[in-house]
């Protein structure tokens, strides 16, 4: 085997004429002179057409590749340019990189593969790049692949939520295929600007095919999908819902804590900053140390958060009623849609019949959401596995800690939970392709 056809192997050469190779003490690295053979010759960079020859452009380039043991290495050619009739003047394509990187496909395939499966220091150090380099990488690749795939096909059942990235109240709108569990879209925002740009790209064809979506109760939400997808059944998230209620029993126990420390003897100044054990007797001790199993579910409950619950019962009526209210709200979402119906309009009834100013309110927020609430009972869905994706994506957002824009965090998002993850590039023999 010649040479040259050894070192096509080793750095995954396709199309490509090696003309040389040489050591350069200046970067201290291995050159490989190159050129594209006669078929990927004066091709247009953006779209590949072949093209007219229009000048040297600005000489010779270096493109980084991957390592050749422990020494860099790069690819040395020509950078001519050509006239396109669609895009005008520009550096011609060369087949082993994309068009306007600095680095190989090879490389840019490997250190995607790497962000997707390994930290942040890892990437960095084995590739020696900076890691804002790995996110400028990271854009290629999903551009690329984003241009290859279409994350549209098939979408019946979509769940829509937003995630906090970064702070200073900086979200992503992301969108989950229920199917599948894949991340199929998300962008910097949380409005409806932002989701209606989802629609636009997805088309009223598309649009029209969407049958069920899950979302919590935000306004924009509902406002974009009533307008762009009209026939969809939309279902509210169970979680959220039960969460209203939750936050809603935490205000009843802080009110209630508040009243019993009213209530109880005042002390001498001296005494609050003496260093003495709290009184664990009373009223405002209990209340405040039953939080966690009021929030809790029942089945959940330790033998101690149980006798703290028959305190409550015992002792403040109000707030164990405010308890009782969010438990059977919960239970609501564990019955058939037969059943459900009847009993989330008693419970609406009971609610806003208690007296307790904060479940009055929650019952005109449920009420709101009632033909969401029975759809998702009905149909069986949640923003279970949107929730899923919104944890993956914490994850990534600490990994991509230092990218430039959201942007890069988005692309890396979508390479490592949009399906179709990027390929780490290996030398296959011939005679074992399928």
């Amino acid at each position: 085997m010649r040479d040259t056809s050894i070192w096509k192997r080793v750095l995954g050469l396709d199309k490509t004429v090696i003309n040389a190779t040489r050591w350069d003490d200046n970067l201290d690295a291995m050159i490989v002179s190159v050129r594209p053979n006669a078929r990927a010759c004066s091709r247009c960079g953006i779209c590949n057409r072949r093209c007219s020859r229009y000048d040297r452009g600005h000489g010779v380039r270096l493109w980084r590749t991957v390592d050749v043991g422990l020494a860099h290495t790069y690819l040395e050619a020509e950078a001519p340019r050509v006239t396109c009739r669609f895009h005008g003047v520009v550096v011609a394509a060369v087949p082993w990189a994309r068009h306007g990187a600095g680095h190989t496909r090879v490389f840019d395939d490997t250190v995607a593969w790497l962000a997707t499966h390994t930290s942040k220091s890892a990437t960095g150090e084995l590739t020696r790049i900076a890691w804002r380099t790995v996110g400028a990488i990271v854009d290629r690749v999903w551009a690329d692949s984003e241009h290859a795939t279409d994350r549209f096909a098939g979408l019946t059942r979509i769940g829509i939520d937003e995630i906090s990235y970064k702070r200073g109240h900086k979200y992503l709108t992301v969108v989950v295929d229920h199917s599948t569990g894949r991340l199929v879209w998300a962008a910097a925002g949380r409005d409806k600007a932002t989701l209606e740009k989802f629609f636009t790209l997805l088309g009223e064809q598309r649009s029209a095919q969407l049958t069920h979506i899950t979302a919590d109760a935000a306004s924009w939400i509902a406002h974009v999908v009533a307008a762009r997808a009209p026939q969809a059944v939309r279902c509210a998230d169970p979680f959220h819902i039960v969460a209203w209620a939750t936050k809603s029993l935490d205000k009843v126990r802080r009110s209630a804590w508040n009243r019993a420390r009213r209530t109880e003897p005042s002390r001498q100044a001296s005494q609050w900053h003496a260093r003495t054990k709290p009184d664990r007797s009373s009223p405002s001790h209990q209340v405040k140390n039953v939080r966690w199993a009021l929030l809790k579910n029942p089945e959940n409950l330790t033998a101690r958060q149980k006798t703290q619950l028959e305190w409550v019962a015992l002792h403040d009526p109000l707030v164990h009623r405010a308890y009782l209210l969010k438990e059977e709200l919960r239970l609501i979402f564990a019955l058939d849609h037969t059943a459900a119906e009847p009993e989330l309009d008693a419970w609406l009834d009971r609610a806003a019949g208690s007296g307790i100013t904060e479940f009055v309110a929650l019952a005109g927020s449920v009420a709101a959401q009632r033909a969401p609430i029975l759809a998702a009972i009905e149909h069986g869905l949640s923003n279970g596995r949107i929730e899923s994706v919104n944890t993956k994506i914490r994850l990534i957002t600490r990994q991509a800690f230092g990218f430039a824009t959201p942007e890069s965090l988005i692309a890396l998002a979508m390479l490592s939970l949009g399906g179709d993850p990027p390929r780490l590039p290996t030398l296959v023999d011939p005679r074992m392709r399928q």
